[in-house]
């Protein structure tokens, strides 16, 4: 499991993390594997490409798990 931290921020909007992560190559990327439900929040699919990620949340796409802190 990854550790994302928000560093004082409220949130990350969830395409932003999966890019920043570099789980893969761009923004754009990120909204077609979100919109095809490759993407999971705290174990339930999530198809809202700018979701805000906030503390304490998981993510999981393709096997990797990213925690928010």
């Amino acid at each position: 499991m990854e550790i994302f931290e928000l560093k004082g921020q409220a949130y990350i909007e969830l395409n932003n993390l999966l890019k920043i992560m570099g789980l893969c190559e761009s923004g754009g990327v990120a909204k077609m594997l979100i919109a095809d439900g490759q993407v999971k929040v705290d174990g339930q699919v999530e198809l809202r490409k700018r979701c805000k990620i906030r503390q304490g949340q998981i993510v999981l796409y393709n096997e990797q798990q990213i925690k928010v802190s």
